[in-house]
């Protein structure tokens, strides 16, 4: 016997970019543009009406991590929470100390795609975050974290070395090559945590599939992502606190301030450079180290600022983010988890921060 629906969503059902549809209907939390037979007598669905997108994709952000370390269950559930809020469905988790692994069994709490924990150089990166090993050690931490992750691994390719006074690589490149080897051998793909330019060349060429951050692209280097298809999330929204950190860093490191704020100011040329090279860009806020959750939305309008048109924007965080990682949208019999708007996001980014609905595997929790 047939279930019920027990939402109908009326209006303009952003399937992708182009294809919009009036209606959807919810049963027994996965979707359906079939309408379902209404026994005598049954109670009629929810109506929602609106503008609907699939759940926002954060595909850079720390639940159960803030900016000291590990964190307790309730404050990893209040971040998952303060996303779920503002539309954010499914998180990409870029690296995390703690287990999280108790949210998958949490029907009101977003999905997320975890990278395992960070892998970084001894003594170069920030403390309580990371495994902190030596080269030699890279392909076995790597191997390891791709088993316990979502089909991700983490690493920090680059970090201010003390006697260099500046950002620098953290891995010769036959490390990166044995270690993304043995991921790729264990089916996850490898993101990496770069700032600056000088690790980028060997990344990519090891066989990098992601880089985080990426403010350190050139000219010589945005044609060799492209040709490799490396995505890159900018996560520009935390960017923006480079001023703060050069300025609290001057005294001690002044080439590593420059280097910095030289970062930040051409950052919004640095994502319109691999946008116009036809390099994927995802969107993520780095959220859940100093950064709060909630931010996707923001995020999207920064990369708007940046030169990207709205609808490739839009994207970034919808349809074609979720064909990336692997998750449906808003596909015939997938999950029901979308967002509801009162005007069309594909005109102006900025309803994402105001959502009307959230609907999260078909119960209306927003």
């Amino acid at each position: 016997m047939s279930e019920r629906a027990s939402l109908h969503i009326k209006g303009r059902v952003l399937v992708g970019p182009e294809d919009v549809r009036e209606q959807m209907w919810v049963v027994d939390g996965r979707l359906t543009y079939e309408r379902p037979p209404v026994a005598p007598g049954a109670i009629e669905p929810t109506t929602l009406n609106g503008w609907v997108l699939p759940g926002l994709v954060d595909a850079h952000c720390h639940v159960g991590l803030d900016a000291h370390g590990p964190v307790d269950d309730s404050t990893s559930e209040k971040q998952a929470l303060t996303d779920r809020e503002a539309g954010a469905l499914l998180l990409r988790d870029a690296g995390s100390p703690s287990d999280t692994r108790w949210i998958d069994h949490r029907e009101d709490l977003p999905r997320i795609i975890r990278a395992g924990r960070h892998i970084a150089r001894t003594r170069r990166y920030i403390r309580n975050y990371a495994h902190e090993i030596e080269p030699g050690d890279l392909a076995a931490y790597v191997r390891r974290e791709a088993r316990r992750g979502d089909g991700w691994v983490k690493i920090v390719g680059d970090w201010i070395d003390r006697e260099e006074g500046d950002l620098t690589a953290c891995w010769p490149r036959w490390a990166i090559e044995e270690a993304i080897e043995a991921a790729h051998q264990e089916g996850a793909r490898v993101t990496a945590h770069c700032f600056a330019e000088d690790s980028l060349r060997d990344l990519v060429e090891a066989g990098i599939d992601c880089v985080e951050h990426a403010t350190g692209l050139t000219e010589e280097t945005v044609p060799l992502f492209a040709e490799r298809g490396v995505a890159i999330v900018p996560t520009l929204v935390n960017i923006a606190t480079f001023p703060a950190l050069a300025d609290g860093g001057e005294g001690k490191f002044p080439r590593w301030s420059a280097h910095m704020r030289q970062l930040h100011a051409r950052r919004y040329e640095t994502v319109r450079a691999a946008w116009d090279a036809g390099i994927p860009v995802f969107t993520g806020t780095d959220a859940g180290g100093s950064l709060a959750h909630g931010l996707v939305g923001q995020e999207v309008a920064e990369l708007v600022r940046a030169g990207i048109p709205a609808r490739d924007a839009l994207a970034a965080a919808t349809w074609t983010a979720r064909d990336w990682l692997g998750r449906p949208g808003l596909t015939e019999g997938a999950p029901a988890d979308f967002v509801v708007y009162d005007t069309d996001p594909r005109a102006d980014v900025r309803v994402l921060d105001t959502p009307r609905h959230v609907v999260l595997r078909g119960r209306v929790v927003r």
